[in-house]
């Protein structure tokens, strides 16, 4: 039978692999720091790669005389927005927050919005201040569901299951101080890494140009 990654199994190859934290009793220290260690190693390949597997669309309806909207949960960068009414679809761009109140001081006036920025880490500004109820698609990158007892997979165990482990040994070297190891993991790690880029590269381009593996 294939071997298909857990949450489980992950924190099993760990303690292989660290000869470590095999048992509360016998490890504490470590069998108790390994679910940590996979949370900040999903963190960390969701800071380092973008990637097909990370992109979620999502349509919202925009109300007349609102400009501030709330980013989905786990968002970590927008890739593309743009409103629809009727079948007519039109792009939305980014712009710097300076730009957009530059663009548009005065919230309640209101047109068809052509600009968004960052409000925030959690809200989007979009000018001008929406007319009509359009609908919203937002294409962005997120930080995948986080693996624990409950949710026992998710992307990075169905697909990238090699880059998910050796990322959790990289978080796992320097907390037992075994820094002989940090260059062998990272090594691991980046090579995984870049595979899956370059996979990628092969299948997705870029809404403004096509990438390239310059």
């Amino acid at each position: 039978m294939a071997y298909a990654m857990t949450f489980a199994s992950l924190q099993v190859d760990l303690r292989r692999y660290l000869e470590r934290g095999f048992t509360l009793a016998d490890d504490p220290y470590v069998y108790e720091q390994l679910p940590r260690l996979i949370n900040m190693a999903e963190r960390r390949i969701a800071r380092d790669l973008k990637v097909q597997g990370f992109i979620v669309a999502v349509t919202t309806p925009l109300s007349v005389g609102v400009s501030t909207y709330a980013k989905p949960n786990r968002w970590r960068e927008t890739i593309s927005m743009t409103t629809k009414s009727g079948n007519t679809v039109t792009p939305v761009f980014t712009r710097s927050y300076e730009y957009c109140r530059s663009y548009w001081p005065d919230d309640t006036q209101t047109g068809q919005p052509q600009f968004y920025a960052d409000y925030d880490y959690s809200h989007w500004l979009l000018v001008p201040t929406p007319n009509d109820d359009y609908d919203l698609e937002v294409l962005y990158y997120e930080l995948p569901v986080l693996l624990d007892d409950t949710q026992q997979t998710n992307w990075l165990t169905d697909y990238a299951p090699n880059l998910l482990l050796f990322a959790a040994l990289l978080e796992a070297t320097p907390f037992l101080k075994n820094d002989e190891r940090i260059t062998t993991w990272q090594n691991f790690y980046q090579s995984a890494a870049n595979a899956l880029n370059t996979e990628d590269l092969k299948k997705i381009l870029d809404r403004d140009a096509t990438r390239t593996e310059a």
